[in-house]
């Protein structure tokens, strides 16, 4: 056994289904990342990297290129989204990044994006049967990710609506797959995203309502205080 392959081994047994430590570890660790993206802080970035790094140790030890090669990429995009992070505006309410809602352009280009992606990796994992034993869900899953994670990384309401489809097709999947304790962790994301979608929501127009009171300047129907009558 090689010095990560504990990470394979069985944790428990829920559900008649044997979960092993590596999906233990990385759910939990991602389910701390993406409460984290609800509150907007920039540690939500280090912590999916760390989900990220957990799974490839567990993929490569397993000897499973296909599963090593999708997490890497994950982590490529946690590396970018926490430099972006990093570098974009502020809100001025409470020094977080500042989030809105994406222009028409670039929904078009995530969608576009999303679309060829899926269609991609789904004609690869077809093509090569042991990348993938789902290879369209998953194509779907998996695509659907980085989307999520590139809206994020732009300060991105849709980000949560990205989450929210993968959440569509990931709960259902499990739970037909005989996978009930991983379904019951994509229900627990499903909550998760509905609660930070609202928070996003909400900060926008907060945000837009003062910037809009910005912009409307001083009241000058009031004299300031100390003049003369």
């Amino acid at each position: 056994m090689s010095a990560l392959g504990w990470l394979n081994d069985e944790a428990f047994t829920a559900f008649g289904q044997h979960v092993i430590y590596s999906d233990v570890i990385g759910n939990s660790i991602g389910l701390a990342a993406l409460a984290l993206g609800w509150r907007r802080s920039i540690l939500t970035w280090p912590v999916q990297l760390l989900s990220g790094v957990v799974l490839v140790g567990a993929y490569y030890s397993a000897q499973l290129a296909g599963g090593v090669g999708k997490q890497l990429l994950v982590v490529l995009v946690a590396l970018w989204g926490w430099r972006q992070w990093r570098r974009g505006k502020r809100d001025t309410q409470d020094g977080a990044v500042a989030v809105r809602f994406a222009t028409a352009r670039e929904r078009a280009v995530l969608l576009a994006g999303t679309v060829l992606g899926t269609l991609a990796l789904g004609g690869l994992f077809t093509l090569v049967p042991s990348l993938s034993w789902s290879p369209w869900p998953d194509a779907y899953i998996f695509v659907g990710t980085l989307a999520a994670m590139t809206a994020q990384a732009r300060g991105l309401v849709e980000f949560w609506f990205a989450w929210l489809l993968v959440d569509i097709v990931g709960v259902p999947l499990a739970f037909s797959s005989g996978l009930a304790f991983s379904g019951l962790v994509y229900v627990v994301y499903l909550v998760l995203v509905l609660w930070g979608l609202r928070s996003w929501w909400l900060r926008t127009r907060r945000t837009d309502g003062a910037q809009s009171a910005g912009s409307r300047g001083p009241d000058h129907r009031t004299a300031p205080e100390g003049a003369l009558p």
